[in-house]
Order: C-alpha cells, then structure tokens, then sequence
C-alpha cells in the first residue's frame, strides 16, 4: 500500500503543490465553517460543465429540498456559470474557498471521480484514510465495461448509485463495497428525458475516446482517425444526409477536444464540435438517433427508445489497451446494429431512415429489461439514498 501511495507522490505536479498549501490553509478554516454551515451539500462535475447528473441534481436540490444548503463548484470562466448562478450559491472550482468547502461539507456529491479541488492531492487524502469524508459518486453515464479505478480500493466513496439493473448488479459483485453503500436510484439526467417525444432530423456521432492517442501525430495513424475520418467523408453518406434532409454532428470526447482541427469534412451537413461547444443534454434529447463506438451515451438513447448504431472498427485494440469488457456484451446485449466497417453503418442508417426512426422490437425488449425506473423520481431516489447512508454513517 505505501509503495504505492510513493509512486503516486512521484507523479505530483508544481501546480498540485500549490493545491497542498491550500488544503492546510482549509483545514482549520473548513472546522469553523462547520459549525454555521452543518448542513452543506457540495455538488459538481468537470469544472466547467453543468449539464449533467450533478448539475441536475443541484437542480432537484433547490427546487425541491431548499431545506439543503447547496452549493456547486464550477469553474470561474466556465460559460455554464450564469445559468447555475441563477439556481444558486457557486464556489470556484480549484479555489482555496472550494477546499475550504470540500473540507466542510457534510455531503460532497459529483458525477466525476475527480470532482474534488484537486485530484491527486485528494486521492492521497482519501484513498489512504489520511481524510475522512462523505463522499457520493452519482456517475456521469451507465457503467457498461470494468472500470477498476472506482473499485472502492481505488476510490473510498461513500456511496455509489447506479442507474440500470445489470449495472446495479455488476457493480455489487465487482467493486468491493458493501450493499450499504450502493443504492440504485436511475440517473439524476433522466429526469430530464422522461417524456421526451419530440426530436429533429439530427443524427448524433459521439465517439469515445482512446487513452494510447496522445498528440496529433498518433490521431492521425490511428486506426481511431482512420475509421471515423472515413465515414465522415463517405460519398453514401453525404448523399443520404442530403436526399433526406439529414443533419449529422460529430461531437468528439472532451478527452478529444484538443484533436478537433485534425477531423473535416466537406459535407455541410456535418458538423464536427467537442462536447464543450454543447450542451450534451440538449443534443441528446433533440437527436433523432445515435452513432457511436462504446460510449454510455447509447444508454441515454435506450432509455429515449430511439434507435442507434455501434460503429466498432477496433474493438480487439480498444479491449487491450483501454477498458476490460465488462457485464456488457454489444452483441448480445446492445442497443442497436454492430457494424466494423463505413458500408455498414451507411446500410444500417438507411434502414433506420427508411423506418422513419423506429426501434426494432428485439432491442426495445432490451431497453425494457436494462432498467427498472422509468419515472421523474430518479433524483428523489439519490437524495433519500444519500440521507439513508448519512443515518447509517452516524449511527
């Protein structure tokens, strides 16, 4: 265990040495904020974004339990700030009084592993019982694959809530906590996609990201810019978007955001963003459909009952050099057609289209199995599993 928390100091930045100045400024600070503030709840998720299961939550907090003294973290520049302002009281995000908050707070939630000041100098806190606090992981999309990095020996939350019933399974026989400290509640987010009918004539392409892609030069020999950038400039496809009046957005990972010049395409009904030009919610309720390779998002798109397409060109090297497989299989379990090649997913997108997007019966009776909510009451579920485990925390 020591050794490993020595290698972890090694990877300790300058700039992460400034964020352990303001943990000890906080400390004392956060004891005397305490005592005024008892019943602080921390909320968040990246540090610029407000869009997601955290973001919503907070929402559900103000609107509903205004009894909660909520607060959320956000970046200061961040362009989501305004519309979280308007909900509430903000901190910025990485800040000496986030710590000092962080430090305080009776309730610190976020949809992000990292959501915290500072990542690395929190991991050591927490992860090494050198700082106790009560900390609750509400995701940032379905867990489809092993991811050993929220093992409870890897992240020590408090609590950690799923929103599809083999997940909620999965996470029970693999991460290593207690039934205590897994709730099933369904996504924060979905509250926002229940009874969502309406949509446009968008398809949606969310490609994930690949962890080995580190600069330019590696993007563009990849198999991972080759396989997109080939169906991004597909003669079918720019024929089928124009004869049906089809617009496509290519919204790249935000892992992904800084290789964004290096994709094109000469169609203009294409368009190629990152995720940080959109609001993610917004385009996936106004999506008609989904392409993608492996990302969670497919999941939103199953629970909307609209139909989608994996599009997986290098499924051996993603497994190999990225994530484990998980409970999930796509071939046996997943949402739409799996295709490995452009041809197929142009012939699996024309008969989406020719089927005025209508979801084939096998994978709506997968959708219907995958989750057990299907209500406004996910974030009411999250807020009393997170006030059933402080019960039980302060027995």
């Amino acid at each position: 265990m020591w050794e490993s928390l020595l290698t972890k100091l090694k990877k300790v930045e300058i700039a992460d040495i400034v964020h352990i100045f303001f943990f000890l400024v906080a400390l004392p600070i956060s004891r005397l904020i305490r005592i005024y503030r008892k019943n602080l709840w921390l909320i968040c998720e990246y540090k610029d974004e407000a869009h997601d299961n955290g973001f919503c939550f907070f929402h559900y907090l103000r609107m509903q339990r205004p009894e909660i003294d909520a607060v959320y973290a956000i970046g200061k520049n961040s362009k989501a700030r305004n519309k979280v302002v308007a909900l509430g009281d903000v901190v910025s995000f990485g800040s000496l009084k986030h710590w000092i908050y962080y430090l305080a707070a009776q309730v610190n939630v976020s949809s992000q592993k990292g959501g915290k000041p500072n990542a690395a100098v929190c991991y050591i806190l927490e992860v090494y019982g050198l700082l106790k606090n009560f900390r609750v992981f509400i995701q940032h999309g379905i867990i489809l694959n092993d991811l050993p990095y929220l093992h409870k020996n890897n992240a020590r939350f408090s609590l950690i809530t799923c929103g599809a019933t083999p997940e909620y399974e999965f996470v029970k026989e693999r991460f290593g906590y207690s039934l205590e400290e897994i709730a099933y509640t369904g996504m924060c987010r979905y509250d926002r996609l229940y009874k969502v009918t309406n949509y446009e004539r968008i398809i949606l392409v969310f490609p994930t990201w690949r962890n080995w892609l580190k600069d330019s030069d590696s993007i563009l020999m990849s198999d991972y810019f080759n396989g997109w950038n080939e169906f991004l400039n597909h003669p079918k496809l720019h024929l089928l978007l124009e004869k049906e009046n089809i617009q496509m957005r290519f919204l790249l990972h935000r892992n992904m955001v800084p290789f964004t010049s290096d994709f094109s395409s000469n169609c203009p009904r294409i368009d190629i963003c990152n995720m940080g030009s959109k609001d993610i919610m917004n385009e996936i309720q106004n999506a008609a459909m989904l392409i993608t390779d492996y990302s969670s998002v497919s999941v939103d798109f199953a629970y909307l009952k609209r139909p989608l397409i994996y599009y997986q060109f290098d499924y051996k090297e993603f497994r190999n050099r990225h994530l484990e497989e998980g409970y999930f299989s796509y071939a046996r379990d997943g949402f739409g057609n799996l295709c490995t090649t452009p041809d197929e997913v142009i012939m699996s997108l024309l008969e989406i289209v020719e089927n005025q997007f209508t979801v084939p019966e096998k994978y709506l009776l997968r959708y219907n199995k995958f989750f057990a909510f299907n209500d406004e009451k996910n974030c009411q579920r999250t807020y009393e599993a997170i006030v059933q485990r402080l019960l039980e925390c302060n027995k």
